[in-house]
């Protein structure tokens, strides 16, 4: 079986649902030209929506959606992602962990939040897919969520789909009810990391808080930028030079939220 790409998105705004702008179809072309439902056997998707102390791993065999929000129109709440959970994948998962002395535990009731079926909706809307979520752990430096990623590698093999939900910058405060032109701090954040990211320079990826412009504006809080490192251990980038990304979506929304999306291919060296 071809190794899977490995995925970072940002799902941006509950809106997305509605309004896919144009990440949405980007992300939906991506899938059908890259990983399409039947080449698939399972996705593990980290969401920041969803942080615990170790790592969390949803068994949850029929997982309920988790409308985590409020203050949105009525049809946001109408809409369902009835994929499947798949309890030996998440068993897999635990074990791939322990394996590398990962701290973890099952969550059996876990549901889907927003940050996992939002994206997952605009790219596998049949959900015949099943789905695992992990955690994104608390405290923990950046290094050891590339960790996890790299702990999980090996499911690529086995045409599981590992993607890092997030956003390419976060800053909920500077949001504008109208699109318009996009703030230059945006720019110069999600360029630093473009260019980061072709130059396989991980320890300044590791260390972006210091080393990226902007970063402090781009994320007040940095949950929604950590799960990139999930994608990026779990494609051995940083590694091997053959490791690149390859971007799906530039979108900026609301002039500060990016929705900057890409795959990751290659070695998980």
């Amino acid at each position: 079986m071809p190794r899977t790409p490995v995925l970072f998105v940002s799902h941006g705004s509950p809106m997305f649902a509605l309004n896919p702008g144009t990440t949405g179809p980007a992300l939906t072309a991506w899938v059908q030209a890259h990983a399409p439902t039947q080449a698939l056997k399972g996705i593990v998707i980290m969401s920041p929506h969803w942080m615990t102390r170790g790592i969390g791993v949803m068994t949850t065999p029929e997982p309920e959606t988790w409308h985590d929000f409020g203050g949105f129109p009525d049809a946001l709440y109408q809409l369902q992602y009835p994929a499947k959970g798949d309890p030996a994948l998440a068993r897999q998962v635990l074990d791939l962990l322990q394996a590398a002395d990962l701290p973890c535990g099952e969550d059996p009731e876990r549901p889907y939040d927003h940050g996992a079926w939002i994206p997952l909706r605009q790219m596998y809307p049949d959900a015949m897919v099943p789905v695992v979520q992990v955690s994104l752990p608390a405290y923990v430096p950046t290094s050891e969520i590339y960790a996890i990623g790299q702990a999980l590698a090996p499911l690529r093999e086995q045409g599981i789909l590992l993607i890092g939900s997030g956003s390419m910058t976060h800053n909920l405060r500077e949001l504008r009810r109208e699109d318009g032109p996009t703030e230059p701090y945006v720019t110069d954040f999600c360029a630093w990391v473009e260019h980061t990211l072709h130059s396989c320079d991980l320890s300044a990826m590791l260390d972006y808080r210091a080393r990226a412009p902007g970063a402090a504006r781009a994320h007040p809080t940095d949950e929604h930028f950590l799960p990139i490192y999930f994608a990026l251990g779990a494609a051995g980038w940083g590694q091997s030079p053959e490791v690149l990304p390859q971007y799906i979506s530039h979108e900026v929304i609301y002039g500060s939220l990016s929705m900057d999306a890409f795959s990751l291919e290659g070695s998980h060296a």
